[in-house]
């Protein structure tokens, strides 16, 4: 079947359609690595998004049970040059193809993905409609679809993606509480290696809610959109400042940095991929990152503020991870439970559980 993607200022690519017959809107993104499509299917933080890979060969290894990282695919699209129809794998129990069909998500095959790229980097990121329900190109419809494009709204994106109501996982460790803004499965498990004893709450739980959990430490979970979205949870994370450690990952650290009073702002086509070199300035160490958002922290807006910055990112030197200065706080915008991408950074859950334990003993 036929397939298009037109973006908002009228650029249109033709290909062959795959997975679902379907017609979707969203933000058009690309991701750099070379594996774990599966992991950026099911990734929460990509909800209202159409991906774009720019590795050329795509769904080589099929689809399996265990690489999941939410429930079902959170993409709106999935544009790449070749989908592998015929997958070679021992853990595959289907193909892409089969499986984006089956959760009603278009796919786009045999476009130039390497000019799409070009184009969202020098225009910055746009809004787009995916479609493999078409005949041609007529003009009548290409308009219809450019203006559909221009109006995309992808909103509310965290109140559409956290857990309706708390879960717990059981473990002999600490207990941590998990603000769900969109967590990927592998922070759980992450957690459940070190023997946390874990309790999933939404993503607008209050602090006191929070609280009469009895956590011994309270994780800021990644998600997507933009962290001045979520209000709510800027204003409970406020409230617990200074009341246990914290430690945020991606939009937590965000919305960390913005209940700090620090600011935030949007990138221009966004850090996606599995090769971000991000430094440690105490170390001097740098790390082979996985990472997935659109927006930073204004470094300017820092100033003042009772924190210091300690990673960078190293192909345009934002702001990467952040420490309070007097409590047991810190955040990375970075992915250190990784899936896909090196498991180089995931020292820092430890060095979370090490503030829990220096916490309990205070």
């Amino acid at each position: 079947m036929q397939g298009i993607l037109v973006l908002e200022d009228g650029r249109v690519f033709s290909g062959e359609g795959f997975g679902a017959r379907a017609e979707a809107d969203g933000e058009v993104v690309f991701n750099t690595g070379m594996t774990g499509y599966q992991e950026v299917l099911t990734d929460p933080s990509y909800y209202g998004q159409i991906v774009t890979m720019t590795y050329p060969l795509v769904g080589n290894y099929g689809i399996n049970p265990d690489d999941f990282e939410s429930g079902s695919p959170k993409v709106r699209g999935f544009v790449v040059r070749e989908a592998c129809a015929e997958p070679s794998h021992w853990r595959s129990t289907q193909s892409l193809d089969q499986y984006l069909a089956y959760h009603g998500v278009p796919g786009l095959s045999g476009i130039d993905t390497r000019a799409l790229v070009r184009h969202i980097r020098s225009q910055g990121t746009l809004r787009g409609v995916i479609s493999t329900d078409v005949e041609g190109r007529e003009p009548d419809r290409i308009a219809t679809l450019v203006r559909r494009a221009q109006g995309v709204d992808i909103s509310r994106a965290v109140r559409e993606v956290t857990v309706a109501k708390p879960y717990r996982i059981f473990g002999d460790g600490p207990r941590v509480v998990v603000v769900d803004y969109g967590v990927k499965a592998n922070i759980l498990r992450s957690l459940e290696r070190l023997d946390c004893d874990v309790v999933v709450v939404p993503a607008l739980t209050t602090a006191g809610e929070i609280m009469e959990l009895h956590p011994q430490g309270v994780l800021l979970s990644n998600g997507p959109g933009d962290p001045k979205e979520v209000p709510g949870a800027i204003g409970t994370v406020r409230t617990l400042l200074g009341n246990l450690p914290i430690f945020g990952i991606c939009l937590g650290h965000q919305i960390l940095a913005l209940a700090l009073g620090a600011d935030t702002y949007k990138l221009k086509y966004g850090h996606r991929g599995v090769n971000h070199p991000v430094k440690d300035l105490a170390s001097n160490r740098v790390y082979i990152t996985s990472q997935n958002h659109g927006y930073a922290i204004d470094e300017e807006s820092l100033g003042g503020l009772p924190v210091e910055v300690t990673h960078r990112n190293l192909n345009d030197n934002t702001v990467e991870g952040l420490r309070h200065r007097h409590l047991p706080i810190f955040s990375v915008q970075y992915h250190p439970e990784a899936a896909p991408g090196p498991d180089d950074s995931r020292y820092l859950f430890e060095r979370f559980l090490e503030n829990l334990a220096v916490s309990k003993a205070v």
